[in-house]
């Protein structure tokens, strides 16, 4: 079945500049954070220092384009991070980056050597189609919370991403509900990799286009399809059905 990435017409005019890349793959082998993994994340790190050669993350221009944003829906932007600040900022920390299980690690990986937001839902856990919106403050963000599930609701006017049972990320791409992220027994997987202007469409389609290198080469044989930047009118839907392989992008 074709799963459709909706933005809608209100983020639109939150953030013209947002633009973001899905890369899909089916067939995976997930496991344990590896040494293969953990190696990534630590080359990422250096290349992260290297390209931001002193400043702190949010004084690159692409992560103070997002705090922006952040602000002009109502979050704290120091306090709520954008998930490619949070990160960087642990990586340049002493507490170093976390180790989850190795498809985490990958696009973990990327995320920081890219300073790209990057998120990964289980394609088996998705219900209908994903949606990026602001919120009314109704819809259900099931999480966990002393151990326990529990039920929270984003703020009215939060960009959430959402799916048919409810919202999957709060704050744009601050905090993953459970339900949907990626697990040692996913086999499919949706990556959506976001950028914001001043960043060049062309770097997000670069960290997509490494995502699926590595993606191919932790699961070989796994159909790796990386989906083109496409559908960024108000309004638009992009449809995430047939695409251009890898190593057309």
């Amino acid at each position: 079945m074709t799963l459709t990435l909706t933005v809608s017409d209100e983020v639109r005019a939150l953030a013209p500049g947002f633009t973001h890349i899905a890369v899909t793959a089916h067939g995976l082998v997930n496991g344990p954070s590896s040494d293969a993994g953990s190696a990534l994340l630590d080359d990422a790190a250096r290349r992260l220092a290297v390209r931001l050669d002193g400043r702190a993350p949010h004084e690159d221009p692409h992560m103070a384009a997002w705090r922006e944003v952040y602000t002009a829906f109502g979050a704290k932007p120091s306090r709520t991070r954008n998930s490619a600040e949070a990160l960087a900022k642990r990586a340049l920390s002493g507490a170093g980056l976390p180790r989850i299980n190795l498809l985490v690690d990958l696009y973990n990986a990327i995320s920081v050597a890219h300073l790209i937001p990057v998120g990964g839902e289980d394609l088996g856990r998705i219900q209908g189609g994903m949606r990026l919106i602001r919120a009314t403050g109704d819809e259900p963000f099931v999480t966990v919370a002393d151990g326990a599930e529990t039920v929270e609701h984003p703020d009215a006017g939060e960009v959430v991403w959402c799916d048919d049972a409810g919202v999957t990320c709060r704050r744009w791409n601050w905090r993953q509900g459970p339900r949907t992220r990626l697990t040692e027994e996913t086999v499919s997987a949706l990556f959506l990799l976001e950028g914001m202007a001043p960043m060049p469409v062309a770097d997000v389609e670069r960290a997509a286009a490494e995502l699926a290198e590595l993606l191919e080469k932790c699961s070989p044989g796994a159909r790796i399809e990386v989906h083109p930047a496409s559908g960024f009118q108000p309004g638009a839907v992009a449809r995430i059905g047939p695409a251009v392989r890898a190593d057309r992008v």
